[in-house]
């Protein structure tokens, strides 16, 4: 397989939105541009590209994260491969790339949360030497324009 990861770019749109359906993350083409319209000029955001052959194969979006409760970390906040690709080690290359990235960024920790339903991502995490930490509940509320 010819696979090479690249940074993202406004024209991935569609195959992005494609790849975030997969894993049941529904948005359209245009609303995928205009993250990436947000995210990409951030130097702080490292969205890339896993591409093999002519088609995009996976993503991956890590973030510098900082609280005042703890120091810097990177996230890695969104990770795709193809449901038609994957076990091929497209992930596994994508989270090298974000640890790669991650010791530029003077962090100590690189996390990543996964939905607890999602146990075969746990096992991808820990066979990467990820260490599971906590299990918590995300609470949103939707704000009326």
């Amino acid at each position: 397989m010819n696979l090479y990861l690249r940074k993202a770019a406004p024209d991935d749109s569609a195959d992005l939105a494609r790849l975030s359906g997969q894993l049941g993350y529904q948005t359209s083409p245009a609303q995928m541009e205009a993250r990436l319209r947000l995210l990409l000029p951030n130097p702080d955001h490292h969205i890339l590209v896993a591409v093999a052959g002519e088609k995009i194969a996976g993503w991956l979006h890590a973030c510098l994260s900082a609280t005042v409760e703890s120091d810097p970390w990177v996230e890695i906040a969104g990770l795709v491969v193809d449901e038609t690709q994957r076990g091929q080690g497209i992930g596994k290359q994508l989270v090298q790339e974000a640890l790669n990235w991650a010791s530029t960024k003077d962090v100590q920790k690189v996390r990543v949360r996964s939905n607890t339903k999602r146990t075969d991502a746990h096992r991808f995490y820990t066979g990467m030497g990820f260490t599971e930490r906590k299990e918590q509940k995300v609470f949103d509320i939707t704000l009326q324009p």
